[in-house]
């Protein structure tokens, strides 16, 4: 009997067509997967029968959930920095793929994309989120940091929004992810189906009569207070502006950073906002030589086991607190 291949791919009309398939694992991105994607698009980049790409997942509840953390984690903990450095190189020079591909990539978002999945969607021309999408780059919670290129978007969505979402790793739903600059265009659900079948038939042309019209942006009421807020030089002048905020949504704030690695939070400020100045090659660049000190650092180790593998969630920070964390240990990440 043979195992279901990861990724699927295939010629259906005017589009190549990329469907993620471990919806066991949430799509999870491994580095066969990455390979496969690539394959793929190395092999469309010049076919003139193929119009599009258009990348979509099995199953209801994710569209990928974001690297396989839990092995690049056992990696570093044996030593074997290889396959690690293998997954890194080859998962960023796909998301510069797609950044500079020439051919129209259409990415159908159904359920959680976090992450990982975020860099084989966010830099595609269309991006179309369902009610159930859900976008997150939660790297904080596991003593990492949001990378992916998300030191390039994540500075680039609209005012300092994206310096929230990348330090608390809130998650942003359905519409709301074309609000945000995530998606392109909301469908329902109920038509993904009928626009993955359209794009084969019609092309990109196809997207325009299956877009509905956006409700209303649910954190409008607050982007002009995470602006002010989330523009603080440090992580401790962060939280000193949300404790001056009496309201539901910065309690909820303050709760989110006290959770998170504080050692995270900061090396994670630090590299956004530099990645606010870089191309994005420059910005893949950086991120990959931080993933060699933060790799290292007890907050990840210690994270990915508390979230990702005994799923206990009660990660043991060193140090625990924002405030005890020094200034020069993070700088030590960037040398």
């Amino acid at each position: 009997m043979h195992a279901e291949p990861s990724v699927r791919t295939s010629h259906d009309g005017r589009v190549g067509r990329i469907k993620l398939n471990r919806p066991k694992a949430l799509n999870a991105l491994d580095l066969p997967m990455i390979r496969a994607i690539t394959s793929a698009l190395w092999a469309w980049r010049d076919d003139p029968h193929v119009h599009a790409v258009v990348i979509e997942a099995a199953g209801e509840r994710a569209f990928c959930a974001g690297g396989d953390i839990r092995a690049l984690r056992q990696h570093q903990l044996d030593g074997n920095r290889a396959p690690v450095d293998a997954f890194f190189t080859e998962e960023y020079a796909l998301n510069r793929m797609i950044a500079s591909y020439p051919k129209p990539y259409v990415a159908l978002i159904d359920g959680i994309c976090m992450g990982g999945g975020i860099g084989v969607s966010i830099y595609g021309d269309y991006r179309v989120a369902s009610e159930h999408a859900m976008f997150a780059m939660p790297e904080t919670a596991i003593g990492f940091f949001p990378d992916i290129g998300a030191t390039f978007f994540l500075p680039r969505l609209p005012g300092d929004l994206g310096i929230y979402l990348g330090l608390t790793g809130a998650r942003i739903h359905g519409a709301d992810a074309v609000h945000a600059g995530f998606a392109t265009q909301f469908t329902p659900r109920a038509e993904m189906h009928q626009l993955s079948a359209a794009l084969a038939h019609d092309g990109i042309a196809a997207l325009a009569r299956h877009a509905v019209p956006l409700p209303a942006f649910t954190l409008q009421n607050q982007r002009a207070t995470i602006d002010t807020i989330f523009a603080a030089d440090s992580v401790p002048d962060i939280l000193h502006r949300l404790e001056a905020d009496t309201s539901d949504w910065a309690h909820k704030t303050i709760e989110a950073l006290r959770t998170v690695s504080p050692s995270a939070l900061a090396w994670t400020l630090r590299i956004l906002r530099d990645g606010a100045h870089r191309t994005l090659e420059q910005c893949l660049d950086a991120e990959f030589a931080l993933t060699h000190t933060t790799m290292r650092h007890n907050d990840f180790i210690e994270g990915v086991r508390a979230m990702v593998v005994d799923k206990d969630r009660t990660p043991r920070w060193q140090p625990a607190r924002i405030e005890d964390v020094a200034q020069s240990d993070i700088e030590t990440m960037f040398a």
